[in-house]
């Protein structure tokens, strides 16, 4: 019984779009079928079934290639639902399916379309301002920007009031999933000290659609489902929140997209002409804060950054290709970043195809399970953006080109293994085929 699911799921997992022929008409294409509406993207059929945060925000790049209106129809979307304090949700349920859990049942909140209650890396303004320097069009662009930019500021100024109430310049994730590495090595220690013993029973339904060692553990989501009715009973008041979650994690990805971000809305805004002087000095202390509070996140013997657990106080020490993102956020200088890179490159050498997770030679490492070891097309991208701009070409064609050849060979997996290449976790992935289309290809012709 157990050989003939695993069949299934192996056939299930088949591409519908291989990559052998075109791979731009097979990227549009998978973009194209999980576009639903013409509003929102959804990152696969039956595993993922609505729209998620950042998955949708990386799908407008995608969009943006070949269908500007479409990207900026991605985005607007998306803000349509934020929450009247700021709060983008990582989960927006447009419709009812049964082949995801957990569904807006389990998340209980009474609005018209229902959302989840928690949040995802905001990484919407980068995204904003990756279109509008390619846009074509750009009096559409600027009209979209106009109403989008007051929404990506409130959602930057819900992050460092409600998740940096003390001002340190590091934002708090309540939950691995808002991180969107939800089983990185990095929460471990934090994750464990969660009690999962009173979990309401459930019924996970990713394992139905994937291999069960391509996802996380089993005492994994119980911990994570214990978050959430934690949460639930406090009705994802992230204010009165924050003194109470047993997680409460400075994550490093997190807080480099987020100056990343910070960054790009203000020269958006600067841009555009469509703030006021408050506005753009507000966002100037954010980064300002950041920049100082980031030291804190260093760890030698890791030569990066590292996420730092703000319940026991104590850093990690575990990089992951999260920890890379500092070159992107433009927070890493001087000798840190020659340190960066240099970890990047060794982190290369270890490695059949790049960027892993987590360095192979690492005790954590997991070839197969999710954000444990293998590559993931959108950090590649960040990444490699990082590296550019920080003037590390070498490793940045190495990325470029392993990303190519990933994709060209085992189709538009949600991930890969960086040991043998091979497809990981869902098919025909939407974020997979816009890094596709709007970055990789350049290092494929």
């Amino acid at each position: 019984m157990l050989r003939r699911k695993r069949r299934l799921l192996l056939q299930r997992r088949k591409p519908i779009n291989a990559p052998s022929g075109d791979p731009d008409d097979a990227a549009r294409g998978i973009l194209i079928a999980n576009s639903r509406g013409g509003r929102y993207t959804i990152p696969a059929k039956r595993l993922y079934p609505f729209q998620w945060n950042w998955d949708s925000c990386f799908s407008a790049l995608g969009w943006s290639t070949f269908d500007e209106a479409r990207a900026w129809e991605e985005l607007r979307t998306l803000f349509a639902h934020q929450w009247p304090g700021g709060m983008v949700p990582h989960i927006i349920f447009h419709e009812r399916h049964d082949t995801y859990f957990p569904g807006p049942d389990v998340w209980r909140l009474k609005q018209e379309v229902p959302t989840s209650g928690i949040t995802q890396p905001p990484v919407a303004a980068s995204v904003a301002r990756f279109i509008y320097e390619r846009a074509k069009d750009r009096e559409m662009a600027r009209d979209m920007l106009a109403r989008l930019l007051p929404r990506i500021f409130l959602y930057h100024h819900w992050y460092h009031h409600q998740r940096d109430p003390g001002k340190t310049g590091l934002v708090a994730i309540y939950h691995p999933w808002e991180s969107g590495r939800d089983n990185s090595p990095e929460w471990d220690a934090a994750l464990a000290a969660v009690p999962a013993d009173k979990v309401t029973p459930y019924k996970r339904r990713d394992i139905d659609h994937v291999l069960a060692e391509h996802r996380p553990s089993q005492d994994d989501y119980n911990r994570y489902m214990a978050l959430v009715e934690l949460f639930r009973s406090h009705d994802y008041d992230h204010g009165a929140i924050y003194p109470l979650t047993p997680f409460r994690m400075a994550d490093a990805g997190v807080n480099f997209m987020l100056m990343r971000a910070n960054r790009d809305l203000l020269w958006l805004l600067e841009e555009t002409g469509s703030a006021d002087g408050a506005a753009r000095a507000e966002i100037a202390k954010w980064i300002a804060r950041q920049e100082e509070a980031f030291e804190s996140l260093w760890d030698e013997n890791a030569g990066a950054y590292c996420s730092l657990d703000l319940v026991a106080g104590r850093n990690t020490g575990i990089a992951t290709s999260g920890s890379f993102l500092s070159l992107y956020a433009g927070a890493a200088r001087g000798g840190r970043a020659e340190r960066v890179a240099g970890t990047v490159e060794r982190w290369i050498s270890e490695s059949k195809f790049s960027v892993p997770t987590i360095v192979p030679s690492d005790v954590l490492f997991d070839r197969m399970r999710y954000w444990r070891g293998p590559i993931w097309a959108i950090m590649n991208f960040m990444v490699a953006t990082g590296l550019r701009e920080s003037g590390y070409y070498a490793a940045l064609q190495r990325i470029g080109e392993d990303t190519a050849v990933l994709i060209r060979t085992n189709g538009f997996q949600e991930y890969f293994d960086p040991l043998s290449g091979a497809g990981l976790g869902g098919a025909d992935f939407s974020w997979t085929a816009a890094m596709w289309l709007f970055w990789a290809r350049e290092f494929g012709r």
